[in-house]
């Protein structure tokens, strides 16, 4: 009976290309071994490696880069020969991997993990009979594709996913009560509050129609920020279209594994990859060590086919946010994608195109789950337009990434804010104070702000600061007659504290202004001239994006030269930086929209990513000029400049991913972790 059933196995294992073994045949007469008949050509093989066999072997997995012959693990042997763990692989196919990792060859038998389709014509259903080893090793089984198979690859392998389910409350646990809430004392201070009127005096006899005050705002500083802080939920959505295939796919990769390497243990990420359709590769993960390995397995499986759906994308990403169980107390979106929405927008009749359709209500701001979306343009094809105004409509900021090696970059920086998280819901409230005293405007870029009716109180809601970020909103008033001396306003500040999650109130002193008979040398404010002309530059920079949009290049040009000529004249008297950074990025708009076909390739999201950074007064990443990203980026802090100069450091070249050595090592930083640029698909 024992030999029957023995061939019965061995005949299955065939059919199922699982290899076995030499066994010891039991009642034999002369000892022998019974040994299986070969497998087929190119078939594929499971088998667990003995603990004791091949020790030295220099083989490593091309996914994980773990040795392949060590610990006792299952391994998968493809039919174009390479090898790699069994979890790793099936991992990889199962987020929609079916070609090899380091030859590209596409597979036509693949690993799979889990409950098997019952349908003949993908295969035979799992079969588990007595005293097979119940393993990870044997009890995966590799499925072969019908003898039908046409080609469409993504489809035919669709049915061995895994299904998704349709709430995402699979968010793994925090620690509400880390280190992080009872380490106050890494945040240094409070929010400052400073007050710059346009002139210190006004003549008794005038009524000052249009009197400016800066409302200057600045965030406190950490002591340490890599060892207490905010944690952050992040979810990434990340476009893997066929247009990303190659190169930039590629980068993405080296691009989310220092996002990966930098999280801490306290923070948790989530990755949502669309195409055509879009996927959760996994849920809100802590990135502890663990998680950490598990996310750049998850990254490394990726590969580029499809359209693009944005819609789908962020939708899967707003869902993450809104399910979550618990809540990190920072939480943002990151998107990016390289391309033009194929699914949202079939047609291209309408006059304007209503680009709120992309960003889930449930996220908006005023909702309980609002939280805002990063986006980045990569390449020259991708809607700049699209882009920009979910980052608007969100609160967040839009990136332009013109060079493909400049990815990384651009991730570091946005990272190295959401990490430095120091105030949350910060409102700015604005009152007058002596009679005749009103408020006429506020200068707020894209901040929320109003008026009172009255005209005698306004506010601006102003939402998250980064470690030592600033703000500045210029605000108009109307002063009556008066003499002595007139109260015109007080500032006061609310937030919570991001670390501790406590309300703040912070009371800003009075401002005054003294009435003389008659004012001599009365010069205006440097600070208040210097946000004005930063205010007007913005203006003056949509404007030029307006006429460019309506095919007038020539008028862009003139808008944005008029203004530079401004701005020259006053950097000749004060050799101001932020007058010497304005007239730089000036001259390269000019620059981008002198014609369509400049303004298209690059020049209309050069000035929505410029549009978005001065409008939020927050760092964006801005196409591919060294020397005007070390002159441009007024905003950054030094936590984002920090973040910046790790990601150069370990950044490896574009030649080295375009030209792979066989014997180049991939950096030290990810040495342990991330497949060398040969390796990654």
């Amino acid at each position: 009976m024992a030999p029957a059933w023995d061939r019965a196995k061995r005949a299955l294992a065939t059919m199922l290309c699982i290899r076995f073994p030499a066994r010891q045949r039991a009642g034999g007469e002369d000892g022998a071994v019974e040994t299986p008949p070969p497998p087929p050509p190119h078939a594929v093989s499971v088998r667990r490696v003995s603990t004791s066999g091949s020790r030295g072997s220099k083989k490593v997995c091309a996914i994980c880069l773990g040795g392949i012959r060590t610990g006792g693990q299952a391994l998968f042997t493809a039919e174009c020969s390479h090898e790699f763990h069994f979890h790793c692989i099936s991992s990889s196919v199962n987020h929609g991997n079916y070609i090899c990792p380091v030859c590209r060859a596409e597979w036509k038998e693949i690993p799979f993990q889990g409950t098997q389709p019952a349908d003949n014509a993908y295969g035979r259903s799992r079969v588990s009979p007595v005293n097979w080893p119940q393993d990870e090793g044997q009890m995966s089984v590799v499925r072969r594709l019908s003898r039908g198979y046409s080609g469409n690859l993504q489809e035919q392998l669709a049915v061995f996913r895994t299904p998704e389910t349709s709430i995402f409350n699979d968010d793994e646990n925090i620690d509400l009560q880390s280190e992080t809430a009872g380490e106050h004392n890494a945040v240094t201070g409070s929010v400052e509050i400073k007050t710059y009127s346009e002139f210190p005096a006004i003549q008794q006899s005038v009524r000052q129609q249009v009197f400016s005050i800066l409302i200057h705002l600045k965030a406190p500083k950490y002591l340490d920020s890599m060892s207490s802080r905010a944690p952050l939920d992040l979810v990434t959505v990340l476009d893997v279209s066929g247009s990303m295939s190659g190169i930039k796919l590629a980068l993405l990769k080296r691009a989310m594994s220092f996002v990966i390497q930098t999280l801490g243990p306290n923070d948790r990420l989530s990755v949502i990859a669309f195409s055509s359709t879009a996927r959760r590769l996994f849920p809100l993960r802590r990135m502890t060590l663990t998680g950490r390995q598990q996310a750049l397995q998850a990254i490394s499986s990726l590969v580029a086919s499809g359209g693009t759906n944005i819609a789908e994308g962020l939708k899967k990403g707003a869902k993450v946010v809104e399910d979550r169980r618990l809540k990190n107390s920072v939480c943002s979106i990151i998107l990016l994608s390289d391309g033009q929405d194929t699914h949202t927008f079939l047609s291209s009749d309408e006059a304007e195109i209503n680009y709120s359709t992309f960003v889930p209500p449930s996220i908006l701001p005023g909702t309980g789950h609002h939280v805002q979306i990063h986006t980045f343009g990569f390449g020259t094809d991708h809607d700049s337009a699209a882009m920009h105004a979910i980052a608007e409509i969100s609160n967040g900021t839009f990136s332009f990434i013109d060079a493909e090696g400049s990815i990384q970059d651009a991730f570091a920086q946005c990272i190295g804010g959401l990490l430095s998280v120091v105030v949350k819901d910060m409102r700015l409230c604005i009152k007058c104070i002596d009679e005749g005293v009103s408020l006429t405007s506020i200068k707020s870029g894209s901040y929320a702000s109003q008026v009172a009716r009255n005209e005698r109180s306004g506010s601006v809601d102003i939402g998250d600061l980064y470690a030592d970020e600033e703000r500045g909103f210029l605000i108009t008033l109307h002063v009556p007659a008066a003499q002595g001396q007139t109260v015109l306003i007080k500032p006061t500040c609310t937030y919570l504290d991001a670390i501790t999650m406590e309300n703040i109130q912070l009371n800003g002193e009075e401002v005054t202004i003294q009435r003389p008979a008659y004012c001599v040398d009365c010069e205006m404010s440097p600070e208040v001239e210097r946000e004005w002309h930063r205010a007007q530059t913005t203006e003056d920079m949509s404007a030029a994006r307006s006429a460019a949009e309506d095919g007038f290049f020539p008028q862009a040009v003139s808008i944005l030269e008029s203004r530079r000529r401004i701005l020259e004249f006053h950097a000749a008297q004060s050799s101001d930086s932020q007058f010497l950074a304005l007239i730089k990025e000036l001259r390269e708009m000019q620059d981008r929209v002198e014609s369509r076909q400049r303004y298209e390739e690059s020049g209309r999201a050069y000035m929505l990513s410029g549009l978005s950074s001065h409008s939020w007064q927050r760092a964006t990443a801005r196409g591919d000029s060294t020397e005007l990203t070390t002159l441009i980026h007024t905003y950054q802090t030094p936590s984002m400049v920090d973040m910046l100069q790790r990601s150069q450091t370990i950044l490896p070249s574009v030649v080295e991913m375009l030209n792979p050595s066989p014997t180049v090592t991939p950096p030290k930083y990810f040495s342990s972790h991330l497949p060398t640029s040969r390796h990654i698909a």
